[in-house]
């Protein structure tokens, strides 16, 4: 006979690595995603408030929480699980053009935590969300003159262009690599090897995250003078 068959082992293997190829295991933990939407939120938020002295407070306590999540990120970066971690996904500009070289052709590159040039946008976030803070905080403070106030501004708009130009490379990679990434930043599970895997969510930790925000956030609200106190404290200080 001319026609010939796999053999069964070999079959058996193929139809093994399909199957691991295409599950769903957990990725990202709650930690990792509960930083990523509150900076989200707390950006957007902030950066809404910027204008207008009746947001004022709203403003500042955005900023703060904003400077606390990254001081988190950044131990988180170093303590987290598999994927959080800055050595697991921070690769060099050598890795950063291989990837970006590789995306016109038929199979991109993939990676089953954050990308090489994904991993360089984080890092920028990161260091941008800072120095907003650092500028913010020395604004509020008076602790400079107006060229303080104006490099917070120029930085805040800088970080826009970087989150617009984020979540454009994510609506890019979800379609080149048929896969929603920002549904696996809700659900923290991904289409990957079970070996890719984390076993824990750690979500005490997320918790423990999530309340201390809500309780800075109740304390700032409660102890701060109100609108119309700040406006009668301005008044008098005029007069």
């Amino acid at each position: 006979m001319n026609a010939t068959s796999a053999h069964p082992s070999n079959e058996t293997q193929a139809s093994a690595n399909t199957a691991t190829r295409d599950s769903t295991v957990l990725i990202w933990d709650a930690p990792v995603r509960v930083f990523h939407w509150l900076l989200a939120l707390c950006f957007a938020g902030a950066y809404a408030t910027a204008e207008g002295e009746s947001w004022r407070l709203l403003h500042v306590t955005l900023g703060y929480t904003l400077a606390g999540l990254v001081a988190f990120r950044i131990v988180w970066g170093f303590i987290g699980t598999r994927h959080a971690r800055f050595s697991s996904f921070v690769k060099g500009p050598q890795a950063v053009t291989r990837y970006l070289r590789s995306l016109p052709s038929a199979e991109p590159e993939h990676h089953t935590g954050h990308n090489p040039a994904g991993a360089w946008a984080i890092l920028g976030m990161l260091a941008l969300a800072a120095a907003i803070a650092t500028t913010g905080w020395m604004t509020y403070n008076d602790l400079a003159g107006e060229w303080a106030e104006e490099l917070h501004d120029a930085i805040a708009e800088g970080m826009l262009v970087l989150v617009c130009l984020h979540i454009a490379a994510v609506v890019a990679s979800s379609w080149l690599h048929r896969e929603n990434l920002p549904r696996s930043m809700v659900s923290g599970h991904k289409k990957a090897p079970s070996s890719q895997g984390i076993r824990s969510t750690w979500r005490s930790i997320a918790v423990v995250l999530l309340v201390s925000v809500l309780a800075f956030w109740y304390w700032q609200w409660r102890d701060s003078p109100s609108a119309s106190d700040r406006a009668a404290v301005t008044s008098t200080t005029h007069h």
